[in-house]
């Protein structure tokens, strides 16, 4: 039987199609149940819903506190009984509710090899910083910013022409690769988490 997952978007949802044409694959081992979204009206709603897939938006000016939208949006994956959760450009961080009913079953990703760079301008901070190879992560979320323990990661090199804009296309590409490759074993060898250890299989 396939894993259920919930997808969170913010975008465009390049991520999303990704894990839609991944999922499309019987020997993939899981289907997309829901995508949800911070934001009404974006690209990566309309993919899901071109695809039939149900869809729903949580905003969080809709809400009086940060706390009423984290308990909306954990209510509203709940419905949707997903075995994982995924945040496929996600721009929101979730809270301690979140955390409670989807602790170690939901995954981000991050364009830089993380501990490195965390943050919004993950490919920005690798530029300035000179680094000569940049990346991507997928990683367990947890309570902080780009902190929890690490599944899998890619590497990218970083070119002395790169700029901001250059070196993001090429890690968008390696972190759709990894993100689908990396969830749908999740979902057919299954995972544990031991500390800051990820083990899958």
């Amino acid at each position: 039987m396939s894993a259920r997952l919930v997808v969170l978007v913010s975008g465009e949802g390049t991520n999303l199609q990704a894990l839609i044409e991944a999922a499309q694959q019987a020997e993939y081992g899981a289907r997309i149940v829901a995508v949800g979204s911070d934001r009404p009206g974006i690209k990566a709603l309309d993919r899901a819903e071109s695809h039939e897939i149900p869809t729903f938006t949580v905003v969080t000016r809709d809400y009086a506190t940060r706390m009423d939208w984290d308990d909306a949006l954990t209510a509203a994956c709940q419905r949707y009984e997903p075995d994982l959760i995924v945040l496929a450009g996600f721009m929101k961080l979730v809270g301690a509710p979140f955390l409670r009913a989807f602790g170690g079953r939901c995954v981000n990703t991050h364009p830089a090899l993380l501990p490195s760079f965390p943050g919004t301008h993950g490919v920005r901070d690798a530029l300035e910083h000179g680094a000569k190879v940049s990346g991507c992560t997928v990683l367990i979320v947890d309570d902080g910013v780009d902190t929890g323990p690490i599944v899998a990661q890619a590497a990218v090199p970083v070119h002395d022409d790169d700029d901001e804009k250059t070196l993001h296309e090429r890690i968008k590409v390696a972190e759709r690769a990894l993100l689908t490759e990396t969830v749908g074993r999740m979902v057919r060898e299954g995972w544990c988490v031991d500390g800051r250890k990820v083990r899958i299989g």
